[in-house]
């Protein structure tokens, strides 16, 4: 664990310290675009914050492979060698995209080629859980299925930034409940706890937390594409080897109900439920209307909770909580066998939550009420006026 702690502490350090060199730079480089119609902030903000990102991600890379517990993770492997490439391709694309604007169609053909290259160097699918069985994929339905999850995550990811922190806040709770699952399950079956995944969860939570000094609300800057679409390759990285980790081990009978094999695949899906939900709801509202679904709009779920009254930290809060009651909810249900009260507790957490959220309309209501209430006396105690 103490090899995880520093490599979590040199992205957090890494990424904090190359922020501010990276946000002048992009000042100086013109990546500083007009706030738009959809935008929430009122003065430009620089990007291409996603460069600290990947240079925390590096480093904390790099310095893991030297560290006497983790080196073996390296040993005779070439998955580092995609995740930094992949990476790297990403940051390119997210650079243009960031500073000149970037088509839909060759944008996803960057980042159809960037999972390739992570495909390519052993970061694929090997097999998926059924209910009572599993599918083994062959290298051809293996690649496709990974491919499109990487895709999927990058854009899911790249959808939820828009309000400062919310993002980089989002994957970094989807990283912890990834890093909580695979070491708790590990130590519970003597499983080698020093592994690809659980070290990418751990560098991914720190180069999280470290942009998010420089990107919470106010922020200073933001990670663009460059850096969303970074974290989103990295988290599916993560989804994409623990399944093959764990099946390598033959994880399937961890718990009576089976969540634990599932739960690779799930456990992304849930963490960027929300996400999700807004990017098919947007797809939909916008073929609907007639629109591509590409076509910017102003209608995600961080603008109606704007819309509801919610200040802008408040309403990327409601957000982290969401993701993490749903992320460690799974989580808990997987390795603790008490799952009544899990879900006892998730369900007094979750109507918490849901209060917090239509609290700024119960206060209009309450407003309102109380200036009808104050009028109607006034005009109870108003004596005619005579003649």
């Amino acid at each position: 664990m103490r090899e995880y702690a520093l490599t979590f502490v040199i992205a957090v350090a890494v990424t904090y310290l190359l922020t501010p060199f990276v946000r002048r730079a992009a000042i100086a480089f013109g990546a500083v675009p007009p706030v738009r119609d959809r935008d929430v902030h009122t003065e430009p903000i620089p990007r291409l914050g996603g460069i600290a990102m990947y240079g925390g991600f590096a480093a904390a890379l790099l310095i893991s492979a030297q560290l006497p517990h983790l080196r073996a993770v390296f040993f005779d492997q070439t998955w580092w060698r995609g995740l930094l490439l992949a990476g790297a391709l990403i940051v390119v694309i997210g650079i243009i995209d960031d500073r000149w604007g970037m088509a839909p169609i060759p944008k996803l053909a960057g980042q159809i080629a960037a999972a390739g290259i992570l495909v390519s160097q052993g970061v694929q699918l090997l097999w998926l859980p059924l209910p009572g069985t599993t599918l083994v994929l062959g290298p051809e339905l293996g690649t496709v299925l990974s491919v499109l999850l990487i895709i999927v995550t990058i854009n899911a990811v790249n959808f939820a930034d828009g309000l400062d922190g919310l993002a980089a806040g989002i994957v970094a709770i989807a990283a912890a409940a990834f890093f909580t699952y695979y070491y708790v399950v590990a130590v519970d079956q003597g499983f080698d706890r020093q592994s690809y995944p659980a070290m990418i969860a751990i560098i991914l939570v720190g180069v999280c937390a470290g942009f998010l000094m420089h990107n919470f609300n106010p922020a200073r800057v933001f990670m663009g594409d460059t850096g969303s679409m970074l974290i989103g390759l990295l988290l599916a990285s993560i989804t994409i080897t623990v399944t093959g980790e764990f099946q390598a081990n033959a994880v399937v009978s961890f718990d009576s109900s089976g969540l634990v094999a599932f739960l690779p695949i799930l456990l992304p899906l849930l963490a960027l439920a929300l996400p999700l939900a807004d990017l098919v709801l947007a797809v939909v509202r916008r073929t609907l209307a007639g629109k591509s679904p590409f076509a910017p709009d102003k209608k995600h779920l961080h603008h109606r909770l704007l819309e509801l009254g919610h200040s802008h930290a408040r309403a990327v809060l409601l957000m982290y909580l969401w993701a993490a009651i749903i992320s460690f909810a799974a989580v808990s249900l997987s390795i603790f066998n008490a799952p009544m009260i899990v879900l006892t507790v998730t369900t007094l957490v979750a109507i918490c939550a849901v209060g917090l959220i239509t609290l700024p309309r119960m206060r209009r209501r309450r407003a309102l009420a109380r200036a009808k209430t104050g009028r109607t006396l006034t005009d109870d105690h108003t004596e005619p006026s005579g003649t």
